[in-house]
C-alpha cells in the first residue's frame, strides 16, 4: 500500500484520486473559502467543532486513552521525541489504509508519519488556493520544481538536469547541479518549458536568481511558490527583480499541525479551519517575545496529533493582550515570520548549493538524531547519536543515502557520538556549515537562508 500510495501522489491519477478526490475536494475547497473570509468567532466555533471530533478520535489511540474525554487544555503538550519513540502509539486504525511519510525536518530527529485522505486532500486544498490568489488554476497549471529532489548521479555534470512527471505539468530539476556551469542549461529549459509557477526552496531560488542576474540571463516566471526554508525580505525582492514574480511564502511542516502563508515580505497569517494554533511563551528577544508554536491537526484521522510542539518560534511584540494573540493564532491578524530553519543545504567545490540534507538520514530506523557538519567544501561529517539497536546496516544505509546526495569530489564519515554541536541558544542545528568563502564570487552560488515535507 505504501509503495502504491507513492506512486499515485506523484501521478496525474493521483492528483485525480488522491490530492484532489472528487468525492472530498470541491467541500473542502468551499469550506476553506468560506473560513478564509469568516469572522474570527466564525472561525472560533468552526474550530472548537472539529477539535471535538478529532479529540474523539485522538482519544481511541494508545496515547491518547488516558487523555480521552478531556478538552485540549488538559491535554498535555506533545514533544516529537515521544511521536519518534512510539509512532504507532499515536494512529488510529489500520495504517495501510493511511499515506505513509518519513520527514526529519530541521530537527535531525527523523519520524514516520501517516495521514488520511481527507488530511491529504486539505493540504492541496489550501497550496492550490494560494495559486489561485496569484491567477494560477493549480489543476491545469505546468509547474516547475526547483526543490531538493534527485534526479541524476551527484558527480553527473551533463545535462538534463531535469525530468517531467505528472503527464508534463511537472518539470522537476536537480538543484544540487545548479551552478555557475550549468545556468544556461537551466535557463534554456525554464524558458522554453514556460512555466505558469515555480515551485522552490527559497535558498535554491535564491541560487537560481543570483546566477541568472551574473550571467546576464533574462527569465520571466509569472508565480514563485516557497516553502520548507524561511524567505528573506532580500530574497523576495531579488524573485521579483530577477523573475518578474508575483511571491507567496508558506509555511508547514511533515506533521501537518500548523499552515500559515505571506504574499508579501514579514506579513504571515495561519490558515483558518486547518489546525488549532497555540502560541507557548518562549522566552524573550530583546524588546520582543518568543513564542513557539503548537499545533492540533483538525483533519488527520489516521495520525491525530494533539498539541504538538513544532519547535518553530515566531517573535511578537511584548505585552500583547490575550485577544492580539487569539486574533493571530486564528488568521486575524499577522505575524512576522518563523525564526530559524535557516541554512539547510551544503555547498559543493563547484559552489553549486545541495538541498535536501535532511533526505540522508531519512528511513534510517535505529538513529535518535543526526547532525551533517561541513568543515570544508570537499569534507562533510555525519553525526549520529544511535538508538540502542543501531547497527552497521543502519550506518551503511546513511552512507548510500549521503553518496545519492552529495559529488564524488566531497568526502564524507559516519561517526556514531553521545551528543551533537550545540548552536545558539543551547540549540542543535541539523546543518553545520563551517564555509566561509562565496562560492559564487569565485565559482557558483551563494547568498544565505531555512521548512518540512
Amino acid at each position: 500500500m505504501r509503495g502504491l500510495a507513492g506512486w499515485l501522489k506523484r501521478t496525474a491519477t493521483g492528483d485525480t484520486l488522491v490530492r484532489r478526490n472528487p468525492l472530498l475536494y470541491g467541500g473542502m475547497a468551499a469550506l476553506a473559502k468560506r473560513l478564509d473570509n469568516a469572522p474570527l468567532e466564525e472561525r472560533r466555533a468552526f474550530t472548537e467543532r472539529r477539535l471535538r471530533a478529532i479529540l474523539t478520535i485522538a482519544g481511541r489511540t494508545g496515547y491518547g486513552r488516558a487523555y480521552a474525554g478531556r478538552a485540549i487544555e488538559e491535554w498535555p503538550l506533545l514533544d516529537r521525541q515521544l511521536v519518534r519513540d512510539q509512532p504507532m502509539s499515536f494512529t488510529c486504525g489500520p495504517t495501510w489504509l493511511g499515506f505513509s511519510a518519513a520527514t526529519t525536518g530541521t530537527s535531525g530527529i527523523p519520524l514516520k508519519l501517516w495521514r488520511s485522505l481527507r488530511n491529504v486532500v486539505n493540504e492541496q486544498v489550501r497550496i492550490d488556493m494560494l495559486l489561485k490568489r496569484c491567477g494560477v488554476d493549480a489543476t491545469a497549471a505546468r509547474v516547475a520544481v526547483l526543490r531538493g529532489d534527485d534526479i541524476k548521479e551527484p558527480g553527473d555534470r551533463e545535462p538534463p538536469f531535469w525530468k517531467e512527471a505528472n503527464m508534463g505539468r511537472r518539470l522537476i530539476f536537480s538543484s544540487n547541479h545548479l551552478s555557475r556551469d550549468t545556468i544556461h542549461h537551466f535557463h534554456d529549459a525554464l524558458t522554453e518549458y514556460a512555466p505558469h509557477a515555480l515551485a522552490a526552496y527559497p535558498t535554491a531560488l535564491e541560487s537560481l536568481c543570483e546566477l541568472l542576474r551574473r550571467a546576464g540571463l533574462t527569465l520571466r516566471i509569472p508565480v514563485v511558490v516557497t516553502s520548507s526554508e524561511v524567505l528573506p525580505t532580500g530574497s523576495w525582492h531579488l524573485a521579483r527583480e530577477v523573475l518578474g514574480a508575483r511571491v507567496v511564502d508558506y509555511y508547514g511542516q511533515a506533521e501537518r499541525v500548523a499552515f500559515a502563508a505571506a504574499f508579501e515580505p514579514e506579513v504571515y497569517y495561519f490558515l483558518p479551519g486547518y489546525a488549532y494554533v497555540e502560541l507557548q511563551p518562549a522566552g524573550e528577544d530583546g524588546d520582543q517575545s518568543l513564542y513557539e508554536i503548537v499545533g492540533t491537526n483538525l483533519w488527520n484521522s489516521r495520525m491525530p496529533l494533539m498539541r504538538y510542539k513544532t519547535g518553530d518560534l515566531i517573535r511578537l511584540p511584548k505585552k500583547l493582550l490575550p485577544g492580539e494573540l487569539v486574533a493571530i493564532c486564528y488568521g486575524c491578524a499577522p505575524f512576522s515570520g518563523i525564526l530559524g530553519r535557516q541554512g539547510d543545504y551544503l555547498i559543493s567545490p563547484n559552489g553549486a548549493r545541495i538541498m535536501g540534507i535532511d533526505h540522508i538520514p531519512r528511513g534510517v530506523e535505529n538513529i535518535i538524531r543526526s547532525q551533517v557538519i561541513q568543515e570544508s567544501l570537499e569534507r562533510v561529517r555525519i553525526l549520529v547519536v544511535p538508538g540502542p539497536e543501531f547497527s552497521d546496516a543502519d550506518r551503511e544505509q546513511l552512507r548510500a543515502n549521503a553518496a545519492i546526495k552529495l559529488p564524488p569530489e566531497m568526502s564524507f564519515d559516519v561517526e556514531v557520538v553521545e551528543q551533537l554541536e550545540r548552536g545558539k541558544q543551547s540549540k542543535v542545528p541539523f546543518v553545520v556549515r563551517r564555509v566561509d568563502a562565496d562560492p559564487l564570487a569565485a565559482t557558483a552560488v551563494m547568498r544565505q537562508n531555512p521548512q518540512g515535507d
